[in-house]
Formats: C-alpha cells, structure tokens, sequence
C-alpha cells in the first residue's frame, strides 16, 4: 500500500479517536454542570468588570462592582459544589495528561498525569479567598485578582476537555491574556497550590 494513503488512513482514525475522547471528557463535566449556574455567573462577572473598568468615575466604578457581589458569592459556592460533585469520578477519567497536545487515553498508560479533581479544589479555594477578600484588598485590586482567578478556571476546564494548547489559544482569543499572565494575576494562594499541583502527577 502507498505510503501516503497508510499516513491518510492513520491520519482520520487518529482525528475519529481524538473527536471521541473530547467528546466524552465534554459530556462528562457538562453532566456536572447540568444543574449550576457557574458558566452565566462567571461570564456576567466577567463582563461585568469590563463595564465598570470603562466608568469614567471612581465613584460609578465601586457602584457598579458592588452590584456584582450576590454573584461573587454565588461563583465561589458553585465553583466548590463543582469540585466536590467531581470527586465521584474515577482517577482515571479524571487523569489530565501533561503533554500540550491531545494524546486521547494518556492517563490509561501514562504513569505520571494530573488530577483534574485536584485542579478543581485548587479553584475552589482560591475563588473562595478572593471573594471573601481575606487579603483586604481595594475593591477595583479585589476585582482584578478575581478576574484572573476565572480566567484560570476557564482554562483549565478546556485544558481538561480539549488540550493546553487549546486552552492557552482559546484564554488569548476570548480575553487578550496569555497563561502566564494569569497565573502572576490569581492570589498566591492560587498560584502557590496551582505550582505545587502542576509538579505533581499521580
């Protein structure tokens, strides 16, 4: 057989087996967001700062953050009903391969992968510390840090259901920010957890 055609025929069964794989890790968080609010509260929030970021008065500016806070709360209790409902899952469909590209199946064979459960408790917290405003932070600092903090759970949750590399394109097309940037913006409780888990792996 040709080469070119062997390369062709591995080349739709690996895209058949990636779509697949996608496809179940997209189902299977989407379950688990099924019955929360955690997606409409986190891109009001999102859009939301934009808005007062564009107040020209400092006043207006606190006025209109301060109408976000009944969502603030709502985003962190979510975020930490999330985490807990994944801890049901199993290891492996919960493993995150360290690998920047889709490799479908990785934690099956993998010896050392990422636990997504984890990544969600890391969230959690961290959410929780920066709407409680545990390090006293001015309302507009307060607003930036938790920004970040939503930005970085948005990647991971693609990273988990796409790849990284889809994650850090998507994180740079929808909000103008790279990882990087995100990652030296999320509290240091966030960061400091976030470093520790990406060393890590089972």
């Amino acid at each position: 057989m040709d080469i070119a055609i062997i390369l062709l025929v591995f080349a739709i069964a690996w895209q058949a087996l990636r779509i697949r794989y996608q496809g179940e890790r997209v189902a299977l968080l989407g379950s688990h967001l099924a019955d929360l609010q955690l997606e409409r509260h986190m891109e009001t929030l999102t859009q939301g700062y934009l808005r007062a970021i564009h107040e020209q008065d400092e006043s207006r500016q606190l006025q209109v953050l301060d109408t976000y806070a009944p969502t603030e709360r709502n985003v962190a209790a979510q975020a930490k009903t999330l985490a807990d409902s994944m801890q049901k899952e199993s290891p492996q469909a919960m493993g995150m391969s360290r690998y920047p590209f889709c490799l479908p199946y990785a934690e099956r064979y993998l010896t050392r992968t990422l636990d997504f459960r984890e990544l969600l408790q890391i969230h959690a917290a961290g959410l929780r510390y920066v709407v409680d405003n545990e390090a006293g932070w001015d309302p507009k600092t307060r607003a930036y840090h938790l920004s970040a903090e939503l930005y970085l759970l948005q990647h991971s949750c693609h990273w988990y259901c796409k790849s990284r590399n889809v994650a850090d394109a998507r994180l740079l097309l929808r909000h103008q920010v790279n990882h990087k940037t995100v990652l030296a913006s999320v509290s240091a409780v966030t960061r400091e957890a976030y470093e520790r888990w990406m060393k890590g792996g089972q």
